[in-house]
């Protein structure tokens, strides 16, 4: 005999399952075969997608192919991503076919090499070393390329420089409290205050991201903070996040001077306006400085905001110049790249995942004013007039190539 409850039963499982299958197909009508290399750039540890981001993606029903390694430099085995659903392989070439590339860092000639002609790459652009024989031969290829620092989100704001900047900040004072210990060349000091010991002296340049979070990290361990900048507004704006206690200065010789001579820790993280970072502390500055001071030049990415600094590796960060201690290490990010890997991660995954909802990255460009603002090269064009003005070429108009008119 039926059992009216248990066909009624079986009737809606088989509908829902029905309803999950065609909401599936729907989902994966435009799926994507999506390329992750191993970074070959120097002192480059992170990685774009974490495993469990590629688990996520792969559960949408998109194929991701990983050069084995890849992942190896933010503690992410091999093994980890294909147990996600990862296809794990040897053969770079194989990596380069996919639809969509996703790295780090601007490719080599070499790996350009690899690339055919109709795909999407998403790397940093790197304007200010941009070399000109790579652009020349991404325009030939008519590949489309997005520069992850120019992706803006839905306020206008940068996502993913934002993050970086984050880590650096608070990653710059995790350095200055190792430098200044004993177990470096430091003076023996602990970073931050302590009941009945003078606070630590820390200058900041900058009143961005990097500089926010720096001063976050250092006033959280208790050290007295200063920061400089020539932007009022983010001086307003930190000085009422932190409260009227905070110094803040605009950029004067005289005040910087004073605040340099006594400082512990000098931080370097002002971008000015213009492509190079300006040299703002002179070596005079520097060399007023007491003994076994600390400064961290962030801005050394774009030339360095100290005139005493000099580039520096992860493997030999620091060297001393008029009894200072100085650490020029650029991108710092990597040097924490699992946290780094996982900032990256959750910003690449939903706009990856919004690029194939939206019926793929055409129509996604068309919805999506960000992605037009990171998009430098379109269908052998370019789309960045500032990029077309310094390599001399021509410019076409992203809005009016993907039909957006106001």
């Amino acid at each position: 005999m039926n059992d009216p409850i248990s066909n009624t039963s079986t009737v809606l499982q088989s509908a829902t399952e029905t309803q999950v299958q065609f909401q599936k197909k729907k989902l994966h009508a435009h799926t994507l075969r999506m390329g992750i290399p191993k970074e070959i750039t120097f002192q480059e540890n992170r990685v774009p997608l974490t495993p469990s981001a590629v688990g996520y993606l792969v559960g949408l029903g998109h194929e991701i192919i990983i050069q084995s390694g890849c992942g190896l430099n933010a503690n992410f085995s091999d093994h980890a991503y294909s147990e996600n659903g990862a296809i794990v392989t040897d053969d770079v070439r194989e990596v380069y076919l996919s639809d969509v590339v996703l790295k780090i860092d601007p490719p080599t000639l070499e790996e350009l090499g690899f690339m055919k002609p109709g795909q999407l790459l998403i790397s940093a652009l790197q304007i200010n070393q941009l070399d000109g024989v790579l652009l020349k031969q991404l325009l030939d290829k008519k590949i489309h390329a997005m520069a992850y620092e120019f992706i803006e989100d839905e306020s206008g704001a940068l996502p993913l420089i934002r993050a970086m900047s984050e880590i650096a900040g608070t990653a710059s004072i995790m350095i200055a409290a190792e430098y200044l210990n004993n177990t470096h060349i430091g003076k023996g000091e602990l970073l931050g205050g302590f009941a009945g010991v003078p606070p630590t002296q820390v200058v900041i340049l900058g009143a961005g991201a990097v500089g926010e979070f720096a001063t976050k990290a250092a006033t959280g361990l208790g050290a007295n903070v200063k920061i400089f900048d020539n932007d009022v507004y983010r001086l307003r704006r930190l000085q009422k996040s932190f409260g009227h206690h905070l110094y803040t200065s605009t950029i004067q010789p005289q005040a910087l001077q004073s605040a340099v001579q006594r400082a512990d820790v000098l931080i370097g993280a002002y971008s000015g306006k213009h492509h190079r970072s300006p040299v703002v502390v002179t070596k005079e500055m520097i060399a007023s400085m007491k003994p076994n001071s600390v400064v961290i030049d962030i801005a050394i990415d774009r030339g360095g905001n100290f005139e005493t600094s000099q580039l520096t590796s992860h493997e030999n960060p620091v060297f001393k110049k008029y009894d200072v201690i100085h650490y020029c290490v650029p991108n710092i990010p990597s040097r924490v790249s699992r946290t780094a890997s996982y900032a990256l991660s959750n910003i690449f995954t939903p706009m990856l995942e919004e690029i194939v909802t939206q019926g793929g990255f055409a129509e996604a460009l068309k919805i999506n004013k960000g992605l037009r603002r990171g998009t430098y090269m379109y269908k052998g064009s370019l789309t960045n007039k500032q990029l077309a003005q310094k390599f001399g070429l021509p410019f076409k108009d992203l809005d009016l190539m993907v039909g957006i008119f106001n």
